[in-house]
C-alpha cells in the first residue's frame, strides 16, 4: 500500500480535522485540509488528491457538492463521507451517487484507517482496470459484478429479493477485493434488527484490520448462513450465492430501494 497517498480532509470543525490529521500521521499519509466547501473546491481544482475525506454537512454547502465537482471535472478521487447518526440517510445516498464509503462521527482510529486502506485498494484496482482496458486485456478479472437481479449499497453490500418477500443480503465482491483475506466474521444474532446504512457485519482480515459492512436494508434477521459460520472464506469464493450472510424481513423495501444501485445497470465506470 502506498503510504504517501495525497489526502484532502474537508470539515468545518477544526477538532475533527486535527483528529483525522493526527490519525493519518500514524501511517505517514500526506494530508491537506479545507474548512469549507468553497476552499475545498478551490484546492481540488488545482491539485489531484487520491482520497478525499469529507463531512457531509457544512455551513456553506455539503459533501454532495464535492461529489458533483469531482464528477464534473472527471476527477477519480476516492471520496469517503463523514457523518453523524442523524444524517445516515444522506450518507447512504452519497454511496448511490459515487462516494466509496462513509464513516460515523465520532469514529475510531481503526474505522478511519480501515476506510482509508480500502480507498487505497480501490484506487489500485481502478488503475489496474484502466491499464487492462488500454491494453485490451479483457480476460483480467479484479472483482465480480453483482448478478443482474441484485441491488447494491455502494460497493459494500448487496440485496436480493426472494419470492416470499424476504431478502438475502451479503457482501459485494468489490468490497472483498479491497481488503486482505478474511480471517474472522462477526455476525448479528437471529431476530436482531438491522438498519440501512448501519453496520450489520464485521470482518477481521488477516492483516488484523477490522472492516464493518453497512446493511443495504432495514429489517429483522430471520436466518444466518450456517455454512458461512463454518467456512468463513466461502464469502470470498462465492459472495453472491452460497456466501450470502442473512435472510431478512424488510421493514420498507419500497422506500429504501431508491438508495440502492440496480446491478442490472451497474458496470464499474472507468474514467479514461
Amino acid at each position: 500500500m502506498n503510504k504517501q497517498s495525497n489526502i484532502l480532509v474537508i470539515d468545518d470543525e477544526s477538532v475533527i480535522i486535527d483528529g483525522v490529521v493526527k490519525i493519518c500521521s500514524l501511517e505517514n499519509y500526506s494530508i491537506d485540509t479545507a474548512l469549507n466547501v468553497t476552499a475545498a473546491i478551490d484546492k481540488i481544482s488545482k491539485k489531484y488528491y487520491s482520497i478525499i475525506i469529507c463531512d457531509i454537512m457544512m455551513p456553506d454547502g455539503d459533501g454532495f457538492q464535492i461529489l458533483n465537482e469531482l464528477q464534473k471535472r472527471n476527477i477519480d478521487s476516492a471520496l469517503i463521507m463523514m457523518t453523524g447518526y442523524s444524517t445516515v440517510e444522506n450518507a447512504v445516498n452519497s454511496l448511490y451517487r459515487g462516494a466509496i464509503d462513509f464513516i460515523p462521527k465520532p469514529f475510531t482510529v481503526d474505522e478511519l484507517l480501515s476506510s482509508i486502506y480500502r480507498a487505497n485498494k480501490y484506487q489500485q484496482i481502478n488503475k489496474k482496470q484502466k491499464q487492462s482496458l488500454i491494453k485490451d486485456q479483457k480476460n483480467e478479472l479484479y472483482y465480480v459484478d453483482c448478478p443482474a437481479k441484485y441491488y447494491r449499497l455502494g460497493h459494500s453490500s448487496w440485496l436480493f429479493e426472494e419470492r416470499d418477500g424476504s431478502v438475502l443480503i451479503g457482501v459485494c465482491d468489490f468490497f472483498l477485493a479491497t481488503i486482505d483475506s478474511v480471517a474472522e466474521i462477526e455476525f448479528l444474532d437471529l431476530e436482531n434488527e438491522v438498519a440501512q446504512g448501519i453496520s450489520c457485519l464485521t470482518i477481521k482480515s488477516r492483516d488484523e484490520r477490522i472492516h464493518k459492512i453497512h446493511s443495504p436494508v432495514s429489517g429483522r434477521i430471520i436466518d444466518v448462513n450456517k455454512n458461512l459460520k463454518l467456512v468463513s472464506n466461502l464469502i470470498e469464493k462465492d459472495p453472491y450465492f452460497e456466501g450470502w450472510v442473512y435472510r431478512v424481513i424488510p421493514h420498507d423495501l419500497g422506500y429504501e430501494i431508491k438508495n440502492l444501485v440496480p446491478c442490472s445497470s451497474d458496470r464499474m465506470q472507468i474514467r479514461t
